[in-house]
């Protein structure tokens, strides 16, 4: 029945309602006839969606309505929808723009909503499946259109519609269909909002709706496939497994909705997502390298009792598979299969034989030339196609390429090969396959295959014409022998190819290659004189001097490169015009002295000899100019302090010093740079802790010129300390610019000079300004402290005023360490015992009641025991004294300080009771 032919028995409502609904639905009616009259025409006016909402909105606000009122509504609905999709027709033939679409689109959403606002209707069959249905179309548009946040809405509505039915008394097919394609609706709009687990959630909640539906099943294997997808088009190991999660669901989908099948054709669909997810599947194993997976799905594939899968990507998978798990036997099998399979492209089959070369190696060589030949034989060969299929194979390094390029070799070097490049019209083909046979030897050159690389430039030779135009290529290919023959140590042969080049064009390159020969021989004295008689050549460039230097490199012999280094110094005091800056080859230099340890004297001879440059021609012009300038002179500076640092930590102190001397000046020289002048800071004060380091080393006192030496250096760095450039002030607060240890470092080295120079007042004072900035740490003040409280830098004023502050931020910290606190409150006794005399014992024994104040209410763990055991026996034997003099209340004093303190020390429970007793008695006595 047709929701137009239903009747309703009359209800009667109150009138105002009455009026105010037959109002709203007259004005929805009017607007529906209008749209009717108009879709032949043209586009419905602009207002029209908006008058229909204020229409609904108004409507809403008198809900419930009798059964009448709601069929009315419910036909308005489908007039309104009908007429949405006569629009639809009628644009579609005219093409409009999506503007229009989208009011369409809007047209339907209000359809959606007045059957939703009706509710349920006296006659009308599963009205919340038709509404839903309105709101699954109309979600769908919205969908399409990407307004996903409308999509989304339509879709939850419809949700909420059908959720309240009994799933298992819908038997009509198309009504089962509609829950499933809803579930599949949603899911689809969560994905494309990034909401990717409530959409893999939806998919699974659509297994509930498949009614053992082939169909269902179908079309829930096709969305996870296709979620599937989209997740394995990301990179990463987290996209390759959730997209291995959802080709699996979608198998699994597969296999349940085979058991429905029951037509033939519903089989063979079925059965083909199924192959279609596994090679998915196969091909995530591989991109994983997880092969024996890959292995299992080809064999699943493979072995269906239906037939099998055929597809051409088995095999390139399969064989892939066995590469990555080295049996290459399998993996070749794979590879002559694919040969005659003519379903597989060329550039697929090509991609399979470069991956079996690459794997394969020297192994199998001779399976890789059979199979590149019947690649030859599937295919009309000329010039173009051979220099193509070379370029494909010989490309790639490793192993796998050198297989290719003997491959290569022998091909080009086929009688019938070579005969198809005769002639003027092959001369670009020509020209392009030497290029190929050249630019794969210079790769297996590089990779110092020189055997492999000399083979190919042989080969290339045949791809130039005798005439006088290639005569300087011909000769630039012996070259290029003689240095493969080089490289192979076949002497001899590299100096008949050099022969014949120079024939053909004798330059300074023939003299350079001899030097070569000279270091192939480890012949450094003959290497030295070539570097000389490269010089007097004609056509000489000092370039060859450098590029002598990178090949001694090469060959090791450190030697001959300083020597080509320095020949090129040499012009630069001539004043010869050089093609490179002096202070490039300076820093080459001392790049290669780098390589090998123990050439630290030379760098640093090669360092003072570009500051020397550097002072005489001006910075500027040693250096450059602007932001050259200024990378090189950091360049040099950061050299300097890194020999430095490292001979420190190799403890080699006098070497340190004298580079970390030469970083502050190097350091200096960068102008208009607060880090500059904090290295430059930084670099003077860890040369004087390295000469004072290596006094300790040798121990041999320093010399008074080592000693005025570091003074200076400390006074350098303290003005930089207090000045503006370095940002930080000793008196005020500490700055970023300047490093904790480091005033640290500075201020301990100018406590150990100036107590070498017997000023005990600045030493004072440089430890109390210390003291006084936020650089200072109490673990600081405490290694001061006890470094002057002994010899040879004993300074007691200091180090009672450095143990004193230090204990102080001790205490104060919200964790003391005990154990330091400890340590300095026995420094201070001794110290104090040692300076004040036992006759004068107040100020000591107001240090042991400090310690009885700090032991008290701590755990029995936090403060050292043995400390606290050294406190109350050392105190305690102070009463002695005082005791056979007669002066009992002295020795009260000591002994009541002693048992305090040994009832807070765990362990001395039995020496606790002596002690009581032995002063339990002394003050019985009169």
């Amino acid at each position: 029945m047709r929701i137009a032919e239903i009747s309703s028995p009359e209800l009667r409502p109150p009138q105002r309602e009455t009026e105010a609904n037959n109002r709203s639905l007259s004005h929805i009616e009017a607007i529906v006839k209008q749209l009717e009259t108009l879709t032949a025409h043209k586009p419905p006016p602009e207002t029209t969606t908006s008058d229909l909402r204020q229409c609904l909105t108004q409507l809403s606000q008198l809900a419930p309505f009798p059964n009448s009122l709601k069929l009315q509504i419910w036909k308005l609905s489908y007039r309104l929808w009908n007429a949405c999709v006569d629009i639809s027709n009628t644009t579609a033939i005219r093409s409009s723009s999506s503007s229009t679409t989208e009011s369409q689109a809007e047209l339907r959403h209000i359809a959606a909503d007045l059957l939703s606002i009706a509710g349920e209707v006296a006659g009308v069959p599963s009205p919340a499946i038709k509404s839903a249905s309105f709101y699954h179309k109309t979600g769908l548009i919205w969908h399409n259109l990407r307004k996903f946040d409308l999509a989304a809405k339509c879709f939850e509505r419809a949700t909420d519609l059908v959720s309240k039915l009994d799933i298992n008394s819908i038997v009509d097919a198309g009504e089962r269909k509609l829950l499933l394609d809803l579930n599949l609706a949603r899911s689809r709009t969560a994905w494309e909002v990034q909401d990717p687990s409530l959409s893999v959630a939806l998919l699974n909640r659509s297994k509930s709706f498949l009614f053992g539906s082939c169909d269902h099943y179908a079309d829930l294997a096709k969305q996870f496939m296709a979620f599937g997808k989209r997740v394995l088009s990301n990179s990463g190991a987290d996209a390759s497994r959730e997209a291995l999660k959802l080709m699996n669901e979608a198998l699994e989908t597969c296999e349940k909705g085979f058991d429905t099948a029951r037509t033939r054709e519903e089989k063979v669909e079925i059965r083909g997502l199924r192959w279609k997810a596994l090679r998915f599947i196969a091909a995530i194993h591989l991109q994983k390298e997880e092969y024996e997976s890959v292995i299992k799905c080809v064999k699943v594939l493979r072995d269906s009792a239906d037939g099998g899968d055929e597809h051409p990507s088995l095999s390139v998978l399969a064989m892939k598979a066995w590469l990555g798990l080295g049996r290459h036997g399998e993996a070749e099998r794979e590879l002559r299969g694919m040969v005659i399979d003519r379903g597989i492209p060329e550039g697929v089959w090509v991609s399979a034989v470069e991956a079996y070369f690459a794997a394969a190696g020297t192994a199998g060589a001779e399976t890789a030339k059979g199979v590149f030949l019947g690649l030859l034989g599937r295919c009309h060969v000329s010039a173009g196609a051979a220099v193509r299929v070379a370029h494909r194979v010989a490309g790639g390094g490793g192993e796998g390429g050198r297989v290719r390029a003997k491959v290569v070799a022998e091909l080009v070097s086929d009688e019938r090969v070579v005969a198809l490049f005769a002639g003027q019209d092959a001369a670009k083909d020509r020209v392009a396959m030497h290029a190929v046979l050249w630019n794969c030897g210079a790769d297996n050159f590089h990779s110092k295959d020189y055997e492999t690389s000399a083979e190919l430039f042989e080969k290339s030779m045949l791809y130039i014409a005798h005439d006088t135009e290639n005569r300087i290529l011909r000769a630039k290919g012996y070259r290029v022998l003689c240095l493969c023959h080089l490289g192979l140590l076949q002497l001899d042969r590299a100096q008949e190819y050099i022969n014949e080049a120079g024939k053909l064009e004798p330059n300074v390159v023939s003299a350079f290659l001899k030097f070569k020969i000279y270091l192939q021989k480890n012949d450094h004295k003959g290497a030295i004189d070539q570097i000389e008689g490269m010089t007097t050549c004609l056509d000489f460039q000092p370039d060859f001097l450098s590029l002598s230097a990178h090949e001694a490199v090469a060959c090791h012999a450190l030697p001959v490169a300083v020597a080509s280094l320095s020949s090129m110094l040499n012009f630069f005091a001539s004043g010869k015009s050089m093609p490179t800056a002096e202070v490039t080859v300076v820093r080459t230099l001392l790049t290669v002295l780098s390589q090998e340890p123990g050439n630290e004297q030379q760098v640093v001879k090669f360092l003072k000899h570009a500051y020397t440059r550097a002072s005489e021609i001006g910075p500027d012009f040693f250096f450059g100019k602007e932001e050259v300038g200024r990378r090189e002179r950091n360049w040099f500076a950061v050299t300097s302090w890194n020999y430095g640092t490292k001979a420190g930590q190799d403890k080699n102190y006098e070497l340190s010093a004298e580079f970390l001397k030469l970083a502050s000046d190097y350091y200096a020289l960068i102008e208009g740079s607060d880090d500059s002048n904090v290295m430059v800071c930084k670099s003077l004060v860890l040369s004087v802790s390295s000469m004072i380091a290596l006094e300790f080393q040798r121990k041999t006192p320093m010399s008074e010129t080592e000693v005025k030496q570091a003074l200076h250096l400390l006074d350098r760095a303290g003005q930089m300390l207090k000045s503006n450039s370095a940002r930080n002030s000793i008196d005020n607060e500490q700055i970023s610019t300047i490093e904790p240890e480091l005033l640290f470092i500075y201020t301990f080295c100018a406590y150990d000079i100036q107590g070498r120079l017997n000023d005990p007042g600045s030493q004072f004072l440089n430890v109390r300004n210390f003291a006084s900035s936020k650089a200072c740490k109490p673990y600081h003040l405490l290694q001061i402290g006890l470094s002057a409280s002994q010899a040879p830098r004993l300074n007691h004023e200091v180090a009672s005023f450095a143990l004193n502050e230090c204990l102080s931020s001790f205490l104060a910290s919200p964790v003391p360490d005990y154990q330091n606190v400890a340590l300095v409150m026995r420094k201070l006794i001794s110290m104090a015992s040692v300076y004040k005399g036992d006759t004068d014992d107040d100020l000591v024994y107001g240090m042991y009641r400090q310690a009885y104040r700090i032991m008290v209410g701590l755990k029995e763990d936090d403060y050292p025991i043995e400390e606290g055991k050294w406190l109350a026996m050392t105190s305690w034997n102070r009463a002695a004294l005082p005791v056979k003099l007669g002066q009992i209340e002295a020795g009260k004093k000591w002994m009541t300080v002693g048992l305090d303190i040994a009832k807070h020390v765990p362990g001395m429970e039995a020496y606790r009771a002596c002690m009581e007793e032995v002063l339990g008695n002394l003050k019985k006595e009169p």
